[in-house]
C-alpha cells in the first residue's frame, strides 16, 4: 500500500473483525441554503448540478428548465439550457451576468450554454498530464434522440465549444446525469452513463425495459471508447439508480465512490397520501402516476476496479424531515463532486460538501442545500465500549509513522499493534506497549510506550491489528 489512505468504505483491507465491531454509515448534515434557483430560464426543472474546485474558484453547473404543470399535463414553458454559478468558499455563490447566450430577447443572464448536451451538461477538470491548457476543461451532455453523449472543451469553463458533431459514445439510453473524468491511477478516462436493462433506446425507437442502470467505459482520448460493462453490485438486491455521480476520491485516488440517486416507485396507499404538498402530488400524477409517487434519495457504492461496486442498500442521505418542498421524485438528487470547504467552527479541519436539490415542479425555482461530512467520513469501523479487534490483511508500507483517521468518546480508544504477515506479534509494537490513540481527529499519530517510529517495519509484509473501545475509525495512511 505504501503511503496509500486506506478507508474502511469497504472491507478491502480487513482479514478478520471480532467482539462488538461492526461497519457503520455515516449521513452528511444539513447546512445552509446555498443557491436559489429563481431565474425565470433556470426555472422549477433545474437539476443534474456539477461542482467543484478550480483553482481558486469553486464553479457550479446545472441545466435551467421549467415545467408548466397546470391542467394536469406536463408542459416546458423553454428548451433547456446550462446555468453557471461560482463562489469563493463553496457556501457563499454568485450568478453572474455573463451575457453569451440570449434567453427572452436578454443576455443578462448566468447561461453558459444552450443546444444538444443542455439537458445534462456535466463539466469537469481535465486531470490528464498533458492536456493542453486551452482545453483543460471539458464537459459531457447529450440524449439518445440527439447523438448520445456528446463532448464539449472550454478553457475558462464559460465559454465552451463542441468537441466535432457526434457522441463519443452512441448506444445506450443517456437521460441522466452521464459523466467523464481522468482516472489518475488507471491512466485512462472513466465514463459512467445510463442504460435500461431491456427494451430499445435509440434515436429513433424509444422503449425502454427492465430497470435503470449504469454502464462504463475506459478511453484515452475522450473520443475513442472501449471496455464497455455493466456495473455489479454483489448480493445488492437489484435496484434503480437513477443517477451515478462517481468520483476518484481525492484523499485515496484508486478508490471510486459513487453517490446515486435511487428511484422508487411506490404507487399510491394511505401513507403516500399523508406525505407533504398532496395536492401537487395529485396534480403531478395526472400527467403520470410517478410524477407523484415515485420517491428519490441518495445512496453510496465504492469500487477499486471501476465495475464491481460495493453498494450500500441503506441510503446514505434520506429524504429527511417532512415539508412542502421535500419526499418527491428529485428530491435530494446530489451534485456531482464533493468540495471541500471551511467548517464553521474555529479552527476545525475542513469538511466535505454535498449539494442537494429540493423544491421544484411546481411554482419557483429549486433550491440547493449544502449538506456536510468529515474527511472520509463515509464509513467507520464502529466498536462499543466492550469493543472488539479488527485485524488487516498482510500489507507492504513505506514510511515511519502511522497516521488514523478517528473518532472516540471521552473513555474511548484505540491501540495498534504491528503483527507479522503470519500473524506473530512483532516485538516492542504489542497491545502491552501500544498506547490508547484517542480524540477526534484526522490525522492522529500513533504510538508504542511514547515512540511513533515504524521505519524498521518499512517495506515488510505487516498486519495491523485496530483494538477499539467506543470508537469510529475511518481511516488510516502511513507516512
Amino acid at each position: 500500500m505504501g503511503q496509500r489512505r486506506e478507508l474502511f468504505i469497504d472491507d478491502f483491507m480487513v482479514d478478520v473483525l471480532e467482539g462488538e465491531l461492526s461497519y457503520r454509515l455515516h449521513s452528511p448534515q444539513a447546512e445552509e441554503m446555498v443557491i436559489r434557483q429563481d431565474k425565470p430560464w433556470e426555472g422549477n426543472a433545474s437539476s443534474y448540478h456539477t461542482v467543484f474546485k478550480d483553482g481558486d474558484t469553486y464553479r457550479m453547473y446545472y441545466r435551467g428548465h421549467n415545467f408548466d404543470m397546470s391542467g394536469g399535463t406536463l408542459k416546458f414553458t423553454h428548451g433547456e439550457c446550462t446555468c453557471y454559478a461560482e463562489s469563493a468558499d463553496g457556501i457563499h455563490w454568485e450568478k453572474p451576468e455573463l451575457g453569451l447566450f440570449e434567453f427572452a430577447g436578454s443576455k443578462k443572464n448566468n447561461i453558459v450554454w444552450m443546444g444538444p448536451g443542455s439537458h445534462n451538461f456535466s463539466p469537469f477538470v481535465d486531470q490528464r498530464p498533458d492536456c493542453p491548457e486551452e482545453e483543460r476543461l471539458k464537459a459531457t451532455g447529450g440524449l439518445a434522440h440527439n447523438g448520445g453523449m456528446r463532448l464539449f472543451k472550454s478553457a475558462d469553463g464559460k465559454r465552451w465549444t463542441p468537441v466535432g458533431d457526434e457522441g463519443v459514445i452512441t448506444v445506450g439510453a443517456f437521460d441522466s446525469a452521464n459523466i467523464a473524468f481522468w482516472d489518475k491511477s488507471l491512466g485512462k478516462y472513466r465514463a459512467y452513463y445510463r442504460i435500461f436493462t431491456g427494451g430499445t433506446t435509440t434515436a429513433k425507437v424509444w422503449k425502454p425495459g427492465g430497470i435503470r442502470a449504469i454502464r462504463t467505459a475506459v478511453s484515452d482520448d475522450l473520443i475513442h471508447w472501449e471496455g464497455f460493462q455493466d456495473l455489479t453490485y454483489g448480493d445488492s438486491p437489484p435496484q434503480q439508480m437513477y443517477t451515478n455521480n462517481v468520483i476518484s476520491y481525492d484523499r485515496a485516488p484508486h478508490i471510486l465512490v459513487g453517490f446515486p440517486m435511487r428511484y422508487v416507485e411506490r404507487g399510491w396507499s394511505p401513507t403516500m397520501k399523508a406525505l407533504p404538498d398532496l395536492q401537487n402530488r395529485e396534480l403531478r400524477s395526472e400527467a403520470h402516476v410517478r410524477y407523484g409517487t415515485a420517491l428519490t434519495e441518495t445512496q453510496i457504492m465504492t469500487s477499486r476496479d471501476g465495475v464491481r461496486f460495493k453498494r450500500w442498500d441503506e441510503a446514505f442521505l434520506r429524504p429527511g424531515v417532512e415539508r412542502s418542498d421535500s419526499w418527491y421524485y428529485g428530491h435530494n438528487n446530489v451534485a456531482w463532486n464533493i468540495a471541500l470547504t471551511s467548517s464553521r467552527f474555529e479552527n476545525a479541519e475542513d469538511e466535505l460538501s454535498f449539494y442537494a436539490e429540493s423544491g421544484g415542479w411546481h411554482g419557483a425555482g429549486k433550491i440547493l442545500t449544502r449538506h456536510s461530512l468529515r474527511q472520509d467520513g463515509f464509513v467507520s469501523v464502529h466498536s462499543t465500549l466492550k469493543g472488539g479487534r479488527l485485524t488487516t490483511r498482510p500489507l507492504t508500507f513505506s514510511g515511519s509513522e502511522l497516521e488514523l483517521n478517528l473518532s472516540t468518546s471521552a473513555l474511548g480508544y484505540v491501540k495498534v499493534e504491528c503483527l507479522t504477515a503470519e500473524g506473530t506479534v512483532v516485538d516492542t509494537f504489542g497491545l502491552d506497549q501500544a498506547d490508547e490513540t484517542f480524540g477526534d481527529a484526522l490525522s492522529r499519530k500513533v504510538t508504542w510506550d511514547g515512540w511513533s517510529g515504524l521505519k524498521k517495519l518499512s517495506g515488510k509484509p505487516v498486519r495491523l491489528r485496530f483494538t477499539l473501545s467506543d470508537a469510529d475509525l475511518y481511516s488510516f495512511k502511513f507516512v
